[in-house]
């Protein structure tokens, strides 16, 4: 259910875009600020296309903006705002991936070692290495495919359910590879259960703690939770609508473990703190600088997108490159994206998801956040 883009096209060729992507990237500064009147226009474009409430917080060297639009409940009619807090997905893969490159800072795991030398026996390959996991270039098969086809049925299978990190493991693994390790990037749940799965054999103590400690406590975010396996979110929060496959029906999908997902999307979190979160990553706050330029080598994902270690770029029509994740998980979809020097963050929402053409809507949100 999370963002899946698969990469395409020989080895050569790869090998040609990602000299391309490394060596031209965009440079041009963001716009002396934000387009608040077409992200207005944008949200309320989402909200003709379904979605329930949209917003998007903008933290801009010390200026903030908050647009929202809609409900954050349809039964109560609560307007949704940005303090809202909200399932935030596949952005849970980067604090994640910040967490491992913090144990690499530490020495207690290496970027190019077999994950099976930390996990013995675990992946079918002792080639695939813990860069390949973070870098979705494993080929572990994502599960994701299975439990959610179709969608509607699937989650309301798993909605309560609560999995083991081996359990999923043994549903990736069910199917064979989907490439060679580290060919080419292929969007995998997988990778990021197998690094969750690291994190709690190097640190002896749940990935919630790991969180907690490495990130959630020195950033003082408030509004930051590893809730599972509980299926409630605390506090104020948007609700989640997720739209039936055939119908179009929305179907309230708020209460869920999102046991699927674990330390692939998880968290729960708010507009304030993923920018906070963001901003602080690509200023060097989080890792060593050796562990950020790590982060920061990029594997083409297509034409305007690449990817790091637990790490998007996004390459905007106005040169602008900005960094951060994207996030989706039943009712939910999340941008959390900052400039390259981490001034100007922006957290768009839609308290909705399997809807294609909202998804494409908010998308446009980054455009007007950092071209104006």
């Amino acid at each position: 259910m999370v963002s899946r883009t698969v990469g395409t096209g020989g080895v050569a060729a790869l090998g040609a875009v990602v000299l391309s992507l490394l060596t031209v990237p965009a440079h041009a500064a963001p716009a002396a600020g934000p387009d608040t009147t077409e992200l207005r226009k944008t949200l309320r474009t989402a909200l003709s296309q379904g979605a329930p409430g949209a917003f998007a917080r903008i933290d801009d060297n010390g200026k903030v903006h908050h647009l929202a639009e809609g409900v954050a409940d349809r039964s109560t009619k609560r307007a949704l705002g940005t303090g809202d807090r909200i399932r935030v997905g596949s952005v849970t893969k980067t604090f994640t991936a910040v967490v491992l490159l913090q144990l690499v800072d530490e020495g207690k795991i290496k970027l190019d070692t077999s994950v099976n030398t930390y996990l013995p026996g675990l992946l079918p390959d002792k080639k695939i290495t813990v860069r390949h996991v973070l870098s979705h270039r494993s080929g572990l098969y994502d599960y994701a495919n299975t439990l959610f086809s179709p969608s509607v049925a699937g989650f309301e299978k798993v909605r309560n359910k609560v999995f083991t990190y081996r359990q999923l493991m043994d549903l990736s693994l069910a199917k064979p590879l989907t490439n060679k390790p580290g060919a080419s990037y292929a969007y995998s749940n997988a990778n990021f259960v197998v690094a969750g799965m690291l994190i709690e054999k190097i640190t002896k103590k749940p990935v919630a703690t790991a969180y907690q400690d490495r990130v959630i406590k020195p950033l003082k975010l408030a509004d930051t939770f590893y809730v599972h396996p509980k299926n409630t979110i605390p506090g104020t929060h948007s609700r989640g609508y997720m739209t039936a496959d055939s119908t179009g029906k929305k179907i309230d999908s708020t209460q869920q473990t999102t046991s699927w997902a674990q330390s692939a999307g998880g968290l729960v979190s708010g507009a304030k703190d993923l920018n906070k979160f963001m901003s602080a990553l690509v200023q060097g706050k989080l890792t060593s600088a050796a562990g950020l330029k790590e982060m920061l080598k990029w594997t083409p994902v297509n034409s305007t997108q690449a990817y790091g270690l637990g790490l998007r770029r996004r390459d905007l029509s106005c040169g602008v490159s900005v960094y951060g994740h994207t996030g989706t998980v039943q009712g939910y979809y999340t941008w959390a994206f900052t400039s390259k020097n981490g001034k100007r963050s922006v957290t768009s929402f839609a308290n909705t998801s399997n809807n294609s053409t909202v998804y494409a809507t908010v998308n446009r949100t980054l455009e007007s956040t950092f071209c104006g």
